[in-house]
C-alpha cells in the first residue's frame, strides 16, 4: 500500500512483514507502492478482488500473506539464505491477539465499552510482555543453583529476528503509533505495557 501521498511506503503491516522477511533473507528486491484510490488496471487483471501485498512467481499469483511467507521460507532456503522459522512454537503465537484487540478498541464507537476493550488490549500486551520476560529453555542453566528470573533475549525467539518477529513487529508499530496519536492524553496505556515502549 502507498502512504497518504499515494507514492511513499504506507503503514500496511502485511507488506512490512514481507519486507522484513526479504531483508533478513538478504534478497535484493524492488518495492512498488499502490495507491488503492487509483489502482492500476493491470493489478485488477493480475489479482482481481484482492489488495496488495501479493507475489507472482512462474505465472502463479499468491495473495495470502501466510502462504507468501511459507513460499519465501521454502524457496529462499539454506545454505544460500538463512532459515527464519522460530525454534519455539510458542514464539509464533506470542501476541497473536493484540492486533484484533487493538482494532476492536480503536474502532469502538460505544463509550460504555471503552474501559472493557482497553482492559482487553492491555491484558493482551501484558501477556506478550510476560512471554518476553520468561526465559527460553536454552537460557536456563541446568547446572546453576540460581533461578533465571528474566529473559535476556532481544527478540521473541532469541537474539535473532525470526518469522514470528516479522509478523508481530509491524503490528506493534501500528498499535504504538495509533495509541500515541489518539490517546496522547493517556500515556499510562503505553506505560502499563513495557513491550510497547520498546517498539521503535
Amino acid at each position: 500500500f502507498a502512504g497518504i501521498d499515494g507514492e511513499s511506503i504506507g503503514n500496511c503491516p502485511f507488506s512490512q512483514r514481507l519486507f522484513m522477511i526479504l531483508w533478513l533473507k538478504g534478497v535484493v528486491f524492488n518495492v512498488t507502492t499502490v495507491d488503492l484510490k487509483r489502482k492500476p488496471a493491470d493489478l485488477h487483471n493480475l489479482a482481481p478482488g484482492t489488495h496488495p501485498p501479493f507475489l507472482t512467481f512462474n505465472g502463479e499469483v499468491k495473495t495470502d500473506v501466510n502462504k507468501i511467507e511459507e513460499f519465501l521460507e521454502e524457496t529462499l532456503a539454506p545454505p544460500k539464505y538463512p532459515k527464519l522459522a522460530a525454534k519455539h512454537r510458542e514464539s509464533n503465537t506470542a501476541g497473536i491477539d493484540i492486533f484484533s484487540k487493538f482494532s476492536a478498541y480503536i474502532k469502538n464507537t460505544k463509550q460504555q465499552d471503552n474501559a472493557a476493550l482497553e482492559r482487553g488490549l492491555v491484558k493482551a500486551l501484558k501477556k506478550l510482555d510476560d512471554y518476553l520476560r520468561t526465559p527460553l529453555p536454552e537460557e536456563i542453566d541446568a547446572n546453576s543453583t540460581e533461578e533465571e528470573k528474566v529473559s535476556k533475549r532481544k527478540f521473541l525467539d532469541g537474539d535473532d529476528l525470526t518469522l514470528a518477529d516479522c509478523n508481530l513487529l509491524p503490528k506493534l508499530h501500528v498499535v504504538k503509533v495509533k495509541v500515541i496519536i489518539r490517546w496522547s492524553k493517556k500515556p499510562y496505556l503505553i506505560m502499563k505495557c513495557p513491550v510497547l515502549t520498546a517498539v521503535r
